[in-house]
């Protein structure tokens, strides 16, 4: 075979296995999504000598709840999808827009966050939340809304408690040390192991003060014992 014909013919399976996605039903759909964060994390394992191991899945509830996760970098926007059911990431609007990345989104019934645009992007957020947890599916949300620098300051918003409250479903706390194998705005990858741990669920209807003291607590606390490790590890 020529090398026109073998360049044709991955061209080929390339859109085919897109346009099977993008218009099969979304379950389709989010096998692709499955294989695509498969793919990053071999590569992370076989480029750059970063592994991952997942911790205190006994903790994951069965159904629908709301998974509120460390974020200090890129990993945890694509290596949970694999390792959860059916989850559902809320993403800044701006992302929708995106060729390519903003489409599928939509196909993996993603839910827009519109920041700074009042009280009504703030109902249609709640209620395509609302949707997705009918579904069954884990509602992932980064307390913090953006990544934050490893040993940075916590800056939890309220957000978190407005989708607690309004979906009423438990709260499962997930803590990571992926910022320091991954570093925010930086390019050095470290090799080592991120580890992520599911901490047990927080039950729906605590007060406001009270849920997000200890979704804080929680998150922090593992957060800093997984540094150390990781630091300890590395030598």
């Amino acid at each position: 075979m020529s090398w026109l014909q073998t360049g044709r013919s991955i061209l080929f399976h390339i859109i085919f296995y897109i346009t099977t996605t993008a218009f099969g039903p979304r379950r389709w759909a989010m096998i692709g999504l499955r294989l695509h964060a498969l793919c990053e994390l071999f590569l992370l394992k076989w480029i750059a000598g970063i592994r991952y191991e997942v911790r205190g899945r006994e903790n994951l509830v069965d159904g629908a709840c709301l998974l509120a996760c460390k974020h200090q970098s890129a990993w945890e926007t694509f290596a949970l999808v694999p390792i959860l059911r059916d989850p559902a990431y809320l993403m800044k609007q701006e992302l929708f827009k995106i060729p390519f990345h903003g489409w599928f989104s939509k196909k993996f019934e993603m839910i827009p966050v519109a920041r700074d645009q009042g009280a009504k992007a703030l109902r249609d957020m709640l209620r395509e939340a609302g949707k997705r947890t009918e579904g069954g599916r884990e509602i992932i949300i980064f307390p913090e809304g953006t990544r934050k620098a490893v040993g940075a300051s916590p800056d939890y918003k309220t957000g978190v408690f407005l989708l607690y409250q309004a979906l009423r479903v438990p709260c499962v706390p997930a803590a990571l040390n992926s910022g320091y194998f991954w570093p925010r705005h930086s390019l050095k990858l470290r090799p080592g192991t991120i580890v992520v741990e599911f901490l047990p669920a927080i039950p729906p209807g605590l007060p406001k003060k009270q849920f997000l003291a200890k979704l804080e607590e929680t998150i922090e606390t593992a957060s800093a014992q997984l540094l150390a490790e990781a630091k300890r590890d590395a030598g």
